[in-house]
């Protein structure tokens, strides 16, 4: 990089903001010196996916069909029935085609298509209303995939309706002789009004009796065809994340092993994947979204992945050293499946699925969690000799956090997890968590940070300054943190196991919390990015002050961005200064950019989904030469964008 070393003078951010009276003083000293600066890692900001909230199932995972193969353990919900017993019975039984999967639906209709037994109009039958309600819209295709098996012939309506039944959106009639053995059935549905609360159903005018397996609606516009719902792929893709972990958390492990992730289980044809109860948050998943679509979700979000795999323990119980060894294969045969070539076993599967290009999998991590269980350090140590005998440039994770002065490394580690659930005060003065602490040994993974309950609310603006403040700490200590992540990402708004998040859901809105917003306005340029140095000085209210300000290169050309939180409740006069580097003069272009609102408190939410959001200044300001002034809004996160004129 190039570094444009400017004394600038007579700067005034903003034109709309004087400083107050009683605003205290604070200065940033940044010194541009290439020589003085630390580089901060290439993989610093991603994302961390786990599934709870119905952050997948229901959410990023387009499927429409709620428990599409009658395996969730909870009978048929939320499947329910059109028409009273004395025209049906519905019942499940154990016929099905798929071994691993052995649930079927059977539908005997015992009205008649006319005379005094006859069926009602429009027939009757079953239906399935989604994840709390399918979001259907004019003119878009939606493809089926049913099984069926009958006992004599079928006269099958199959449907996309209002939540009540009342108005038909899309339809196709099946008919057959009979289905005597097991057969797919494929349509594709268009709808020809918009209905944001739909149901898919099927309906039979006449005594006959069906059976129905493995029931699937997917919009045919996912995400380049994968199966991601695109208006939420696009909400993750503007974090511009360089890595993504999956699939958990507490997910992985589960509350018992009965229920930990198995990835195995989560790949090949949808149909035959068992699915499994994620009995850690509460619901059934049909694990659509398996081991290879995460793969194939961080490279179409041009991230690394970072795969946690279970390692023998869950919530409840763990598996000591003498029943290790299956759980070691299964991580090795998961990153083969990964990284191999079509000539080894599990990489030839993963070839055979449709991907026969390796996926870039340099990190993973051993459980999550667990580092106060008795087994943990016996087993990890297994785990890690195994993996880096097979793979040594793999980058191991290990769970116990060293970032404590009094904690030394006992085990061989790349990295180490560090998570943080606090107040907004709390999280504000973690900021400091890791001053001091050496650039020797493993480095921080923060894999999950947030600001949780309390002031947190279900996200608010004082929550996502003190998230704000951490993460300019965590950049300050670069030297001993490679990696960060927010955690949860996603929340559907009917099922928050877990509040705030960074993005919540509904079956067709969204929209980013307070956080979110920081993490995409403030912080994407930082992975890559210099650390300049900067010295934080001033009155009695640099105590509520975190600042930082990092070098990048867009497009040929330089920037220096200035990052401050002001976390107290009062203004604060703001006089930054930027020297160093080569003499001579220059243009700079400057623009200011806020996040703040009339309360700490404040929220965004579906009628107002941009009610705290970062706000740019108008026009863009040039400067030549000199210092910055301006006064820093009570409980606000500012940015100074300082781009070079010339490549």
């Amino acid at each position: 990089l190039l570094f444009f070393g400017l004394v600038i003078s007579g700067f005034l951010a903003s034109t709309t903001t004087t400083r107050g009276d009683g605003a205290g003083v604070v200065t940033l000293s940044v010194n541009t010196s290439a020589a003085l600066s630390k580089k901060i890692s290439d993989v610093m900001y991603g994302v961390f996916f786990e599934e709870i909230n119905h952050a997948g199932a229901g959410g990023l995972w387009a499927e429409l069909v709620s428990n599409r193969g009658f395996e969730s353990g909870a009978g048929i919900h939320p499947w329910e029935v059109i028409g009273d017993s004395s025209f049906l019975n519905v019942s499940t039984d154990l016929s099905s085609n798929f071994t691993r999967n052995p649930v079927a639906l059977k539908v005997k209709i015992l009205c008649h298509k006319e005379g005094l037994h006859a069926c009602p109009p429009g027939g009757v039958g079953v239906y399935n209303p989604g994840f709390w309600g399918m979001n259907i819209e004019q003119g878009k295709s939606y493809t089926l995939v049913f099984y069926i098996r009958s006992i004599g012939a079928v006269d099958l309506v199959v449907s996309l309706a209002t939540a009540d039944g009342s108005q038909i959106l899309a339809s196709s009639n099946v008919k057959s002789s009979g289905f005597h053995q097991w057969s797919k059935v494929k349509l594709s549905l268009v709808s020809r009004q918009t209905d944001r609360n739909s149901r898919l159903q099927f309906t039979v005018s006449k005594e006959s009796t069906i059976w129905l397996d493995q029931v699937s609606l997917m919009p045919a516009d996912t995400h380049k065809g994968h199966g991601f719902r695109t208006d939420l792929f696009d909400r993750v893709q503007a974090l511009k994340p360089t890595f993504l972990r999956f699939p958990g958390g507490c997910f992985v492990e589960g509350q018992t092993m009965k229920n930990a992730v198995r990835w195995k289980e989560t790949i090949g044809a949808w149909e035959e994947r068992p699915g499994h109860y994620g009995d850690v948050w509460g619901y059934w998943t049909d694990d659509g979204l398996g081991h290879l679509e995460y793969l194939q979700l961080a490279e179409d979000l041009g991230a690394l992945p970072v795969w946690v795999f279970n390692n023998g323990i869950s919530l409840s119980d763990e598996v000591d050293l003498s029943q290790i060894q299956p759980f070691i294969q299964e991580a090795l045969d998961g990153i083969e499946f990964a990284r191999g070539d079509g000539d080894t076993k599990w990489g030839k599967v993963r070839s055979d699925l449709g991907h026969p290009q390796p996926f870039d999998l340099r990190y993973v991590a051993v459980g999550n969690e667990e580092c106060w269980l008795p087994h943990y350090s016996e087993n990890y140590r297994q785990f890690y000799a195994a993996i880096k005998k097979s793979y040594p440039d793999i980058k191991i994770i290990n769970n116990c956090d060293y970032s404590s002065s009094d904690n030394r490394f006992s085990d061989p580690a790349d990295l180490y997890d560090f998570h943080i659930y606090t107040s907004a005060k709390g999280m504000f003065d973690a900021a400091h968590h890791f001053d001091g602490r050496s650039g020797d040994g493993p480095k921080a993974f923060v894999s999950e940070f947030a600001v949780y309950q309390g002031d947190g609310g279900n996200g608010t603006l004082l929550a996502a300054l003190g998230e704000a403040a951490f993460l300019i700490g965590l950049e300050n200590n670069c030297h001993a943190v490679e990696m960060a992540s927010y955690a949860p990402l996603l929340v559907n708004t009917n099922d928050r196991k877990w509040t705030p998040d960074a993005i919540v859901f509904d079956a067709y809105r969204s929209y980013g919390t307070p956080s979110y917003w920081v993490q995409r306005e403030f912080f994407v340029e930082s992975s890559g990015a210099l650390l300049l140095e900067a010295s934080l000085g001033g009155s009695e209210n640099v105590g509520a002050v975190v600042a930082n300000a990092v070098a990048y290169v867009v497009d040929g050309r330089e920037h220096v961005k200035i990052k401050v939180v002001n976390f107290g409740s009062d203004a604060v006069e703001f006089r930054a200064s930027v020297g160093g580097g080569p003499n001579g003069g220059g243009s700079l272009g400057a623009t200011k950019t806020v996040l703040t609102s009339a309360g700490v408190t404040d929220e965004n939410s579906f009628s107002a989904p941009e009610n705290v959001v970062p706000v740019r200044s108008e026009s863009e300001m040039v400067v030549d030469g000199g210092q910055l002034n301006d006064v820093l809004t009570p409980h606000s996160l500012t940015s100074f964008d300082l781009e070079s004129k010339s490549n």
